[in-house]
């Protein structure tokens, strides 16, 4: 059976190449709205983010996501970001590893 190819995305905060369902998305959607997608597929323009607080934090210091969107991210979207990744995280690495042991 042929192997199928794994979609490979970059981490807007440590520029490391890694399986896009490895990392989280973060959407800008057409009205503005800045936000988290776990599923990956809302519309909208997108940016990869290691499933790591690390990574969120050093994104927020460079300004990567800002560059990533298009648009500037109100220090208000990064507060509820930083509460929304908090509880995000725990649901992506469990999910990651339900995935891992099957």
């Amino acid at each position: 059976m042929k192997q199928r190819k794994v979609p490979m995305r970059k981490c807007v905060a440590s520029q490391e190449m890694m399986p896009k369902k490895e990392l989280i998305r973060v959407v800008r959607t057409p009205e503005g709205e800045v936000l988290i997608d776990l599923t990956g597929k809302k519309s909208g323009r997108g940016a990869y983010i290691c499933g790591k607080l690390e990574c969120f934090k050093l994104a927020q210091k460079n300004k990567a996501l800002d560059r990533a969107l298009k648009c500037q991210v109100s220090p208000e979207i990064y507060a509820q970001l930083a509460r929304d990744f908090a509880s995000v995280e725990e649901q992506f690495l469990a999910a990651k590893d339900s995935e891992d042991n099957e």
